[in-house]
Parts: structure tokens; sequence; C-alpha cells
């Protein structure tokens, strides 16, 4: 055996809420989606070290058109029993309090990447559902439960977990309440494993900001009582110097060898904002009397960390990204609560272009046109060619950096009565927009567009041609207005028309993005 240094986290920009399991030699790990399509990102791996995106599970089972922001697809669980994947998933409807309206859904696969069953409905009483298969063949799920009559704001009052019968597709039997949490808080994220006789719960707490924590109980029944754990497995609340942040909702996974890993989710603030949003780290766990303890002896996050390989292997992170539409989209795309598909987004239209018809406004909850890719580094390059010809200045497109409806930058082309075809940029913070007051005449049918982040700086640039050289627009943008909530910022392309909402289309000749982090 081998031990390889690898470095954390192993999948870079907007991959939250990890879950990891093992089928046989293969490694499989979902993530968060929030209100991006397709859902619930699957990536897999030989190795542990280096990952590869095998595909989206949800495409049209879910429907979140006019979800609230930060709402839609929360924490995912896969498992898999008997030659069948289950993927566990909370559509989120609304978190205004005091209610939060969050269902919980299954659906199941003899292969990843499908043909996925349709949707199970199993409940609503909270979110982060998980389904545990017992070997005697029953199975149970957890969820966090949202008791609204709780006077704090956060209103999670703990775990509970209830029989799910198979064969009649229901959750049946009594609910057993079988964790209160601790002081800490926020309970959320179980995940069941039975190791040497004992049942181990594993929970997320504190919050998934600074104070987020993964607490573990165990108890010789499913039903419980369950004993605690008083030192927490994994936080970095007490450690602000540690390079990885807000580290918690863990799930485990052991190797064909015996050894066992934890994925969990972390930030990487920069100058305090996390930019790439909540990033998925993994560390080894072992089994210490009973109780699991990070292979490190401490309870922190590791930014460098070790994993046993069968033979020498180094680990690669490929963030470029380059669609030239000269077939299907790439699979890396994703769109806002809608998929992404030939009745706006085609690449059949004009072989060789991707034709975007135009949706409602960037702010749009519904038919909000961008196709978009995480971003995946703190310093990059992305540019795209684009032809558009618009008729009012209600119609427009271009090059976005989009975290959320509330907090984007927009470099876009459009018109105006009195200097015609023009470029001009849009900014949002907080859904307080500013509308930069410089607009750029622009004459040729093909522009260029460019973006430059370095760091907590972003950059915009056009050229109507090769032969010109690239002209700033707008002032530098500060990138941490792109930082916070559940999701990560992302960058993009996209049409709209507030005068016929389809009332035009965009083409665009390709799309590049390049990393530039060490």
């Amino acid at each position: 055996m081998y031990k390889t240094k690898i470095k954390n986290p192993i999948l870079r920009g907007f991959n939250p809420d990890p879950n990891i399991i093992r089928v046989d030699d293969t490694y499989y790990l979902v993530v968060s989606s929030f209100e991006w399509l397709p859902g619930v990102r699957a990536y897999q791996s030989n190795d542990l070290v280096n990952w590869t995106h095998a595909t989206d599970i949800l495409t049209n089972q879910v429907n979140l058109q006019g979800n609230p922001l930060n709402c839609s697809i929360w924490a995912p669980q896969l498992s898999y029993s008997n030659g069948k994947f289950y993927l566990i998933y909370t559509d989120v409807k609304s978190t205004a309090r005091p209610f939060k309206d969050s269902h919980n859904y299954l659906i199941t696969a003899t292969d990843i990447t499908g043909p996925w069953s349709e949707p199970i409905y199993l409940n609503s009483s909270g979110f982060d559902p998980s389904l545990f298969h017992d070997v005697d063949g029953r199975k149970w799920l957890l969820n966090e439960i949202w008791d609204y009559r709780m006077t704090t704001g956060n209103k999670s009052a703990g775990i509970v977990l209830q029989e799910y019968k198979e064969e009649q597709e229901e959750l049946i039997g009594p609910v057993y309440k079988i964790f209160d949490g601790t002081d800490l808080a926020k309970t959320e994220a179980p995940h069941i494993y039975l190791h040497e006789g004992y049942y181990y719960l594993i929970t997320a707490e504190g919050g998934t900001g600074t104070g987020h924590t993964v607490t573990v109980c165990r108890s010789k029944s499913i039903t419980g009582p369950y004993e605690l754990d008083k030192r927490p497995l994994l936080t970095a609340s007490d450690k602000p110097d540690s390079p990885l942040q807000c580290s918690g909702h863990g799930s485990l996974v052991e190797t064909p060898k015996g050894k066992w890993y934890m994925a969990y989710l972390c930030t990487r603030p920069m100058n305090g904002a996390a930019i790439l949003g909540r990033e998925t780290a993994i560390q080894e766990v072992v089994w210490k009397d009973q109780w699991l303890r990070l292979e490190t002896g401490g309870d922190g996050p590791a930014s460098e960390t070790i994993i046993e390989t069968n033979e020498p292997i180094v680990q690669h992170f490929q963030t470029d990204f380059h669609d030239d539409f000269s077939g299907e989209l790439l699979t890396e795309w994703n769109a806002l609560r809608i998929m992404p598909d030939s009745s706006w987004c085609s690449t059949q239209v004009n072989p060789g272009y991707l034709r975007i018809t135009s949706g409602e406004s960037i702010q749009s909850l519904f038919d909000n046109h961008i196709l978009a890719i995480r971003q995946k580094d703190f310093s990059f390059e992305a540019q795209t060619r684009v032809k558009f010809e618009p008729q009012t200045f209600n119609q427009m497109s271009g090059l976005t950096l989009f975290l959320n409806n509330q907090n984007y930058m927009y470099c876009y082309i459009t018109w105006d009565e009195t200097q015609g075809k023009v470029i001009r940029f849009l900014s949002s913070v907080d859904g307080e927009y500013e509308l930069s007051e410089e607009m750029i005449p622009i004459k040729e049918d093909w522009i260029t567009l460019k973006v430059v982040v370095s760091g907590p700086v972003g950059k915009f640039y056009y050229r109507e041609d090769e032969k010109h050289p690239w002209q700033q627009v707008g002032m530098p943008q500060d990138m941490s207005t792109l930082a916070g909530g559940f999701t990560g910022n992302f960058v993009g392309i996209g049409t709209h028309d507030m005068d016929r909402k389809s009332g035009c289309f965009s083409e665009f000749d390709y799309f590049i993005y390049k990393g530039l982090d060490k």
C-alpha cells in the first residue's frame, strides 16, 4: 500500500453537503444543488484522490420554478443495497419563519447514470433525510425535525426515525425521536452506521457557518436510547487560523482494506468571504474505544491529508472548461430552476453555435435563461463570443458572474434609443442594483466578452475583433459581494427580454473558463 498526500478540498467550488458511499471498487459522492438544474451532482473515484463528474441525477423529476432563494434541493443522500441505488433528497419550498416547507422524496436506479424511478413522496417534517439499510433487511428513514413552536430562529428540534416499507413505498409504524441535539443546536444531517454491534448516529450541529460541528452518538438499538460522545468529531469553530472553516456535515465510507474516511463540507474564506461557496474535503477517521476519532488525533479539518492507495497516485485538479458548441451541450452546464434543454438553449438550430432564446429578467425565479458553470478557482479568466441584435432596451445578452438573484454582475449587450447597440454593466448586491452610466456603442455583429478575476477583484472586458485590444467595461468589482448564502458563485451566459419574454435570441460561438490558481 502507498500513502498519498492530497490537498483539501477534493471538490472545489460549489459542492456542499457531501454524502459518500462505496459500491465494489468505486466510490460515489453526491452534493446539494439547491436551485441549479440538473440537480444532485454525482462524482466518482476509484482511489478517493481524484474525482470525476459522473452524472447529475435530478432532471425532470422536480419542479423548482418559483422556489425562493436558498431553497430547492438540499442534502441528498445516496445509498446502495441489493443491486440498487437509493437517492433521498429534500425539495424545500419555503424557509420563511416560523415554518419550513421541506418535502422529502426517494428515487431508485440500478446504475448511477439512471434511468431513475419516479419520485416517491416520504414526508415533510424536516430536511436532510437519510435512508439506512439494516442487516435484518429493514429500511429506516431519518431526518431533522422542524418545530415551529420553538422561540429560537433556527427551529431544528433533533432527529427522528421511522421505518420505510419498500414494498408499500411508504413510511410505516411509529416515529421515534432518537436525538434531541446538544447545546450547539441546529441539529441536522443525520446518518447511521452499524459497526461492531453499535449503531452510530452522526449529525451536523451548530449551523452551517463558523459553528459547524460533527457530533456522534451510539446505541445498541437503532431506535435508541443513544449515548452522546461529548467530544466533537470535527469542528473549526475554535480554530480561526485554520485554512478550512465551517467544517461539518460529515458522512463515512469504508475502503476494501478496512480504512475509514469522512467526507465533509468546508469553506476557504478569502478576506473573510467564501466566494467559492461550500466545498468538499476528506479525512481519515479511526475507531478508538468504540468511538470515532480523526486519525490526526485532534478534531480540526486538515488542508492536507493522507489517503492510502493501492499504487502511487498524483492528485490532479482539472478546472479548465471549453465548450465550442459543436455538439450536445457539455454536462458541466447548469441552469436556474429549469432544465437546460432545446426549448431555449440549442446547438442544433445553427450547428456549431449555441442559440439561447430569451427568458425573463436575470432576477427571475421562473424562466431565467442562464447557462453557467461553477467558479472553482479564486483566480480565473472566462470569455465568450456572442452575436446579438437587440431592438429595445429591455433585451439583453452577455456574460455574468452569478451567486443568486440578489447578488450578481452582468456585462451585456443591449439597445439604447440614442446610441443604438451598446454594452452596459449591471450589478446587484443584496438586492440593491446599480446600473453603470457607461454605454459603449458597438457596430460589429460578433462581440467577445471576458471577465478576469484575480482573487478579490473582478474586471470585465470586451473587444469587437481580435485586431483590437481588450477594453475594460465598468469599474473593478468586489468579488466578496458574490459570497454567502448556501451556494457558490457561477460563471455563465444568458439572454433576457422583458418586452416579450422569448421575443429574441442570441448566438454564442464558444465559452472558455481557465483556472489560474497555483
